[in-house]
């Protein structure tokens, strides 16, 4: 192998491994309920809440779901009051 080739082969190492450390145009999540005031986060309302539960019946993480963590609260506090009224399910089974 040249010396060229070696110095061509060398840039285009480190342009691969420049590009592995760019983060690819990654969205900033907002929180939906900062976003929007006219939203609230209600007990009653388990059609908003299950979009913040997975298919299992497990509250989506705030870092996935997006949410500050003022509303992740809330939105954890009024999962767990419709599962007490029978609202939303606790387990999988039960949807």
């Amino acid at each position: 192998m040249s010396p060229k080739a070696r110095l061509r082969a060398k840039a285009r190492k480190k342009a691969r491994k420049a590009a592995k450390k760019r983060p690819s145009a990654i969205r900033k999540k907002v929180c939906r309920f900062c976003a929007d005031a006219n939203l609230k986060i209600e007990y009653k309302d388990p059609k908003t809440l299950r979009y913040f539960m997975t298919e299992t019946g497990k509250l989506i993480p705030q870092r996935i779901s997006g949410n500050c963590a003022k509303h992740q609260r809330q939105v954890c506090v009024a999962v767990k009051r419709a599962r007490q009224l029978a609202l939303m399910p606790y387990a999988p089974s039960h949807m």
